[in-house]
């Protein structure tokens, strides 16, 4: 029988690439958006766009929901109002979601909820697994990814729930590098602050691979840090980044001006967390891109 999944954010940088990887498997895919159907399916293929939640109960058998929907937390500078929209698009939503889910006739066979290594604040130099404590529980990224899980983890009466604590997803055409490439490509590059703080990163590929590896096995539950198991520091980042760019880095950003610049969103790059996905090994997942350099080869295989 062909499996059912429903996923919000499907129109993301790793939305879209999920829905496809989905699609190859022989899985119907339903697609919550706010944007029009045909934009929907132009950017994740065939699959069925839904303009609201409440039509979750009518879909008939779900058998999985990842739940990806979520404002760009570096997108706008942090106002309160900003902070409210951020928090809405994650936690708000997720309340309304696990709502519907309780009101399907058959419960879904999992939720897979998105959260952030953000979670942790900044760790600096500690080892950080899914075990660690949160080091700052004022921190805005924290409480805003404690406030999500908290509302996926209401589903937890009906389904089986798995929290995907995800780093920075590099990958082509689009995340973060995208932002970074130019400046690097001018010459410009530089490590950030004094560039020891930490950078938990993912490539796309293993990404999508891992959140199908939690969809798969019905023994995952809880938190899992989807990071690569070899973490670098800014300084590293830069340095590697540089290198499959060939060109030089010595431009480095003072702490000072980010700050002055970026107000309360510089903590995302000012601090860190030297993430390891400890749970995700311990279950039997494999990295196609363990280490920065060749993934970053990938992303730019012309350099």
């Amino acid at each position: 029988m062909e499996r059912h999944i429903v996923i919000t954010g499907g129109t993301g940088f790793i939305g879209q690439k999920l829905c496809r990887a989905l699609q190859q498997r022989g899985t119907q895919v339903s697609v919550y958006s706010r944007q029009d159907p045909e934009q929907v399916q132009s950017l994740c293929g065939p699959v069925r766009p839904l303009d609201r939640l409440s039509a979750l109960p009518g879909l008939g058998r779900i058998d999985g929901v990842i739940n990806l929907a979520g404002e760009g937390i570096a997108d706008k500078r942090w106002t309160r109002a900003r902070k409210q929209t951020l928090m809405d698009s994650r936690v708000a939503l997720t309340q309304e979601l696990v709502r519907h889910m309780n009101r399907c006739k058959e419960a879904p066979g999992v939720l897979i909820s998105g959260s952030a290594v953000g979670y942790y604040g900044d760790q600096g130099e500690r080892e950080v697994t899914e075990d660690t404590a949160p080091a700052d529980n004022d921190d805005f990224a924290h409480r805003m990814c404690a406030e999500w899980e908290t509302a996926a983890l209401q589903a937890q009466d009906i389904t089986r729930v798995c929290l995907s604590r995800t780093g920075l997803v590099v990958g082509r055409d689009g995340g973060f590098l995208q932002r970074m490439t130019l400046p690097f490509r001018m010459g410009l590059g530089g490590r950030i602050g004094h560039g020891h703080q930490y950078m938990p990163w993912i490539h796309r590929d293993d990404m999508v691979a891992g959140l199908l590896f939690l969809l798969d096995n019905g023994n995952t539950q809880g938190p899992y840090n989807l990071t690569a198991p070899h973490p670098v520091t800014n300084a590293g980042f830069t340095r590697t980044l540089g290198s499959v760019l060939h060109r030089p880095t010595l431009m480095p950003v003072p702490a000072l001006a980010l700050k002055a610049a970026m107000g309360e969103m510089s903590s995302l790059l000012l601090g860190g967390q030297k993430a390891l996905p400890a749970r995700l090994l311990e279950a039997g997942f494999e990295f196609r891109y363990p280490t920065l350099e060749p993934a970053l080869k990938e992303v730019f295989p012309q350099a």
